[in-house]
């Protein structure tokens, strides 16, 4: 029964598909508006397209190069499952995409009716990208594990043979979230590179220097930032909630499978391990869908709250339906109390929530944080920034210990679950409690789909506003579409902080099961603070982090700046622009963006593959000090760079309501300032923080056979 149960999971994943199919049909089949809006809509989805095939281009390139090594050094079947990751992710990421492009100018024109028609539009967009990431990751995962882990406990008496068998298979399906992790680095850092250079010059030369509105048509850089938004916001923010998905599913498998080989589960609680996660993950599909009808609004209500209604709605009905998996579990097991589970998963949740209203206090710009660096404007740009980076900091605090406190509770929880295996496992070194640790991480990723549809509608908002400007809607346009972008921008932080929090959880239990891989086949592997190649591992995980930050930011420094000089040079060389009298070179501006980032985004990406690999080849033990480095700072600065670029944002937002001289006063000018520093930080660097822990730890897992041959030729 138990292994029938897991096709649950590829059919709720094909409901998601078709549900989303009908949002997407819904969403184009509204009315575009007139021919001059469908012109700059036409302008970005080119611009879109034309970025994402040429980035898409190079990936095959590296899927192709890294798919052989896998080949070669591991087997054909993980290398398979490598390239199926990355085609699904960067699936999910176009047709999320293609939707969005066409989803502003509909967003825009229904704005003209009312906030309510454009926040039905918009979502129903967002929602559209979130089912397909939902539901394209759940069907790949859920097909590879049924073929290569479940099918083998159909009719069959389990015996150690046979579960170390299901062991090495598992290795070929971490491939699968191989491959979506890899796609969602350079989808992520590429999509970042492209919108942030594109912003930083718009808002350096426009609002700054010119002293024109943001999203002006005589601002050239003014289409390649709308582009910019939906590569980076849309398909980058996609690819980057495929992968955290797909590890939060995985990372508890993974636990089960090798305490499995170990010969720590019964049967029956070995079956059940297995298949809950992705259980969990389809039901979430469905809760999700259900949160759809709770998302409406009023003119005049609060935006956010009718986007929260939907959350944690979709959050109540799944915390009921994961009950009800632990009892049935719980009812047909007699070695194990498996209902504690329920209490892992509910840390997660609770972890999950805090954490994103915690981002939320921070960032949102009806908050105190935000009134402060706002307030900071006042005396230039210099405070400003000195106010981000501490509000930033500050916003570290809380999540980790958030996080902190659900490792230890879920982990609690696990043990109490199977206290036998937790026991043995204690006598070898083997953590058994940490399968609550996973299971933590899926059940706060679990109603993934509307949360990134909560997230997404922001972009569409975002370009709808400038179409909007550009097009020369009335003024109320505007202040509605502003209205949905201010709360988009705080969703948006809330989603990367959910994000990050389940990267941690995540990581650590790939790590255990690193740990655990190794010392199944090498029983002298051992992680000890007292070895000097640890030691040097975790400084050198530590460094990771900081010098991917370094290279992301000076890319988008690099980009900003070839931006700021072609934006320059057309307000100097082509009459008229300023007087409506000749249309900017706006190609220009989207070629530079294109270049910049197809050309920054490989050495950060092919380094987070590259360097993991290359200490376990040399040794297995200092990688694991690398991780736990890796794993520590990189949530620290993720949480850190996201709050601070997202608090900036609103506060600058916060002026332009007409709080503290209002748009074109001295504080204003500050606070844009303030937000192209912000820009990298929460658009480029901070969110691929979580993707670059990830990657490297699921790399490491993958590779971890090629290391163990290694070490046996020593």
């Amino acid at each position: 029964m138990t292994t029938t149960i897991a096709w649950l999971a590829p059919v709720c994943a094909l409901i998601g598909i078709c549900v989303a199919g009908g949002l997407g049909k819904w969403v184009l089949s509204q009315d575009p508006g007139p021919d001059k809006m469908n012109s700059i809509s036409l302008k970005i989805q080119q611009g879109a397209k034309a970025f994402l095939m040429s980035e898409y281009k190079l990936l095959i390139i590296f899927m192709v190069v890294v798919g052989i090594v896998m080949a070669v050094a591991l087997s054909p079947i993980t290398a398979l499952a490598f390239v199926t990751g990355g085609v699904l992710s960067a699936a999910a990421g176009y047709v999320g995409m293609h939707v969005a492009t066409r989803a502003n100018t509909r967003t825009a024109f229904a704005a003209e009716e009312s906030v309510a028609k454009a926040l039905t539009v918009s979502f129903r967009s967002g929602l559209t990208m979130g089912l397909c990431v939902a539901s394209f990751a759940l069907m790949g995962l859920s097909l590879w594990l049924i073929a290569l882990v479940f099918t083998m406990a159909v009719g069959v008496d389990l015996n150690t043979e046979l579960m170390n068998l299901m062991h090495d298979n598992i290795g070929m399906v971490e491939g699968f979230a191989t491959g979506a992790s890899a796609v969602a680095l350079f989808a992520r850092v590429g999509g970042g590179i492209y919108t942030k250079a594109a912003d930083v010059g718009a808002d350096l030369v426009g609002k700054v220097e010119a002293g024109i509105p943001e999203d002006d048509p005589r601002n050239p850089a003014t289409i390649a930032d709308n582009v910019g938004d939906n590569v980076g916001d849309v398909a980058g923010m996609g690819a980057d909630l495929f992968e955290s998905y797909t590890g939060s599913i995985l990372a508890p498998t993974i636990l089960a499978v090798t305490f499995g080989a170990y010969g720590y589960f019964a049967t029956n609680d070995f079956i059940w391990a297995i298949v809950t996660p992705v259980v969990i993950a389809a039901c979430g599909i469905i809760t999700s869908i259900i949160g759809l009808f709770a998302v409406r609004t009023q003119e005049g209500a609060d935006l956010h709250k009718a986007l929260n209604r939907g959350t944690y709605l979709a959050a109540g009905i799944e915390i009921v339906v994961i009950f009800v998996i632990f009892f049935i579990w719980n009812s047909s097991t007699s070695t194990a109390q498996p209902i504690y589970l329920f209490g892992s998963v509910i840390c997660g949740l609770v972890a999950g929530l805090a954490i994103g209203k915690i981002t939320e206090y921070f960032c949102s710009d009806h908050n105190k944080p935000v009134h402060k660096i706002a307030e900071a404007a006042e005396t230039g740009a210099a405070t400003v920034i000195i106010e981000g980076l501490g509000t930033g900091m500050m916003s570290t605090i809380a999540p980790i210990v958030l996080v902190a406190a659900a490792i230890i509770g879920a982990f609690f929880f696990g043990n109490m679950a199977f206290p036998e295996a937790a026991a043995a496992g204690a006598e070898n070194g083997i953590a058994v409690g940490l399968f609550g640790v996973g299971l933590a991480a899926t059940g706060m990723l679990s109603n993934t789909a509307i949360t990134i549809g909560v997230d997404a509608y922001g972009p569409v908002a975002d370009n709808a506003g400038g179409i909007a400007e550009m097009s020369g809607l009335p003024e109320e346009v505007r202040d509605r579409t502003d209205a949905l972008d201010a709360v988009g921008n705080t969703t948006a932080a809330i989603a990367k902080g959910f994000a990050i929090a389940s990267a941690g959880l995540s990581a650590i239990s790939l790590f255990v099961s690193y740990q655990a891989t190794m010392h199944h086949v090498l029983p002298n592997f051992e992680l000890s603070l007292t070895d000097p190649l640890i030691v040097a591992g975790i400084f050198l995980g530590a460094m990771m982090p900081f010098m991917f930050a370094a290279l992301t930011m000076g890319a988008v420094s690099r980009a900003a700046h070839a931006m700021v000089e072609e934006v320059r040079r057309q307000f100097r060389e082509i009459k008229g622009i300023m007087e409506y009298e000749a249309e900017p070179e706006y190609d220009k501006c989207v070629a530079i963006s294109t270049s910049s980032a197809l050309k920054e985004m490989m050495t950060p990406g092919i380094l987070a593959v590259v360097v993991p690999i290359l200490i376990g080849c040399f040794n297995p033990a200092m990688l694991g000090g690398f991780l736990a480095g890796a794993v520590a700072t990189g949530m620290l600065l993720a949480i850190f760079m996201s709050n601070a670029g997202g608090a900036w944002d609103n506060a600058k937002k916060y002026i332009e309501q007409g709080n503290h001289g209002g748009k074109g006063s001295e504080a204003h000018k500050a606070a844009v300032v303030g937000d192209t520093v912000g820009d990298p930080f929460k658009d480029t660097s901070g969110p691929s923080m979580n993707i670059l822990i990830n990657l490297m730890t699921i790399v490491s897992l993958t590779f971890s056979p090629l290391f163990i041959t290694i070490q046996m030729m020593l």
